[in-house]
C-alpha cells in the first residue's frame, strides 16, 4: 500500500524527532494529505544517520551501509525523489579478509537466482574447508526448515555452537555479520533477531543480499529530499526545538495536535513517557535498556592509497586486534585516499585515545594490505557512545501504539523483528503512520 489517503480523514500530526524514523512517518502522513509538523531538537535532520563537516569535507557521523533487503527504505527514497541507483553503489555481497592467516578469506555471491547464489557463494568461498562450507549450507537449510523461527531465544554464540559452525566461516562470515547487523557481540546478541536478518538477506531473493554502499553523504540519501517533500505539501519542520512534555490535550511546544508520533531514542522517549501514568510502563521498560557504541575513524592518506574492494574486513592477527571494517571513501564518494574504519559494539577500542586508536588502525590496515602505507595526512574520530540499543536475547520491544490515545512511538527499537538499523527505523515510522491512518487518534 503506497498511499494512505483513503484510510483516514485529514489530521494535524506532530512528529517529535527528525531522524529516519520520524521522517519516514512524516513522509507517509504528508503523502496521505495530513498536515505534519516535524519537531527536532538538533540543528539538522537525520538523527544518528546524519552528515557532518570535517576539514572541508561533507562526511557522515558514522559509515552506514544498506542492503538490497531494505525494501521500505528504498521505497521511501524513491517516493521523495531520490534515485537509489545513483546515490548507492550496488555490489553483490562480498566479504573479504585479505590479511587473515594462513590464507585470505573471500566469499562472493554470484548473480544467480536464489538460492543458487548462496550455495555457489559458499561452495567457492576461499580460505574455508569443504567441511565448513557444507556445515554452513546445512545451517541455512535448518533455519529455512523451521521458517527462521527460534522458540527460545539465546545468544548467537549458542546458536552457532548448536549448529556446529566453526572455522573460517564462523570467524569471518557469521560472527562479523552478527556484529555488523546487531551492533552487539555474538556472545551477547539475540539469536532470534540475527536469524531474522538472515531470513531477509541470505535467505531472500538474490538482490536482497546486495551491498548498497552510499556514494553520497547520508543527508542526500533521504533527509534533504524528505524535508523538501514535506514542505512542498504544506508540512513544517522546526529545528533546534526541544520538547519537554506532551500534555493531556496532545499539545507540543504550546500547540495542539490530533496525534503525536514520538520518534526519539529510548532515553529521551522514556523521560517523556514517564510523565503520564498510561505510558509509565513503557518508560520503565526503556529505562532498563542497555546500549552499544559505534566508532568511526576517518584516516586521510595521499590520493594514491586505495583498497582492492570498497569494503574490507580487518583480519585478527592476535588478541589485540582493534579494527573490524574499513571503507574506501575515494572509490565510494570521490574523496581519494580517505578511509573510514568502523568499530561496532563494546571493545578494546573504547579505551584508546583518538591518536592511539588511529595509529592502531593504520598498522592493521598496512598488515591487511601487506604493504607499507604512506604517513596519514590527518585523522578524525567520531564516537557515538549510545549508538544503538544492545540487541540481547529476550529483549522486550514496545509497540508503536501506546495506551495513551493519539500517541504513537517510532524508532528502530520499536521494530520488533529487526536490530537497530536504518530499515528498522523506517519501518517503525511507516507502521506508526499507517496506524494513525486507520483511526489511531481515537
Amino acid at each position: 500500500m503506497d498511499r494512505l489517503a483513503d484510510l483516514g480523514a485529514w489530521m494535524r500530526v506532530a512528529v517529535v524527532g527528525g531522524g529516519w524514523a520520524g521522517l519516514a512517518a512524516a513522509v507517509e502522513l504528508t503523502d496521505a494529505g495530513n498536515r505534519v509538523t516535524v519537531i527536532e531538537a538538533a540543528k539538522q535532520l537525520g538523527g544518528r544517520a546524519r552528515s557532518v563537516d570535517l576539514r572541508g569535507l561533507r562526511l557522515d557521523n558514522g559509515q552506514h551501509i544498506l542492503i538490497g533487503a531494505y525494501g521500505e527504505t528504498l521505497r521511501l527514497m524513491k517516493k521523495v525523489g531520490v534515485d537509489p541507483e545513483r546515490l548507492l553503489k550496488r555490489l553483490p555481497l562480498e566479504v573479504r579478509f585479505p590479511g587473515c592467516q594462513p590464507a585470505p578469506f573471500r566469499l562472493r555471491l554470484p548473480r544467480l537466482p536464489a538460492p543458487l547464489h548462496l550455495a555457489a557463494g559458499l561452495l567457492t568461498a576461499r580460505g574455508a574447508s569443504l567441511g565448513e562450507k557444507i556445515g554452513a549450507a546445512r545451517f541455512m537449510r535448518c533455519l529455512q526448515a523451521t521458517g527462521y523461527r527460534i522458540a527460545d531465544d539465546c545468544t548467537v554464540t549458542s546458536l552457532l555452537d548448536r549448529h556446529r559452525q566453526k572455522g573460517k566461516l564462523r570467524r569471518y562470515l557469521w560472527e562479523p555479520l552478527c556484529l555488523a547487523a546487531l551492533n552487539t557481540a555474538p556472545e551477547r546478541a539475540s539469536a532470534r533477531i540475527f536469524v531474522n536478518t538472515l531470513r531477509d538477506s541470505l535467505g531472500g531473493e538474490r538482490a536482497a543480499t546486495d551491498l548498497l554502499l552510499p556514494a553520497a553523504d547520508l543527508e542526500q540519501l533521504f533527509a534533504v529530499a524528505a524535508a523538501e517533500f514535506i514542505r512542498a505539501r504544506g508540512g513544517e519542520l522546526r529545528l533546534c526545538t526541544r520538547v519537554g512534555s506532551i500534555d493531556d490535550e496532545l499539545s507540543v511546544v504550546g500547540e495542539r495536535f490530533d496525534c503525536v508520533v514520538l520518534a526519539v531514542g529510548p532515553v529521551p522517549a522514556a523521560a517523556l513517557l514517564a510523565q503520564r501514568p498510561e505510558t509509565s510502563a513503557i518508560a520503565k521498560l526503556l529505562a532498563d535498556y542497555r546500549f552499544e557504541p559505534i566508532g568511526t575513524v576517518y584516516c586521510a592518506y595521499p590520493p594514491q592509497v586505495r583498497l582492492p574492494f570498497p569494503m574490507l574486513g580487518l583480519a585478527a592477527q592476535d588478541d589485540g586486534q582493534i579494527g573490524q571494517w574499513v571503507f574506501d571513501r575515494g572509490t565510494l564518494c570521490g574523496t581519494p585516499g580517505l578511509m573510514a574504519f568502523v568499530l561496532s559494539g563494546h571493545g578494546q577500542w573504547e579505551a584508546l585515545d583518538n591518536q592511539a586508536l588511529a595509529s592502531a588502525l593504520d598498522r592493521e590496515l598496512a598488515a591487511t594490505l601487506s604493504s607499507r602505507l604512506p604517513a596519514m595526512l590527518w585523522q578524525q574520530v567520531i564516537r557515538e557512545r549510545r549508538a544503538t540499543f544492545s540487541c540481547r536475547p529476550g529483549l522486550h520491544r514496545p509497540n508503536a501504539r501506546t495506551a495513551r490515545a493519539g500517541l504513537w512511538l517510532a524508532g528502530d527499537y520499536v521494530c520488533a523483528d529487526y536490530p537497530a538499523t536504518l530499515e528498522a527505523a523506517v519501518r517503525s515510522g511507516v507502521a506508526a503512520a499507517r496506524g494513525i491512518a486507520l483511526g489511531g487518534c481515537e
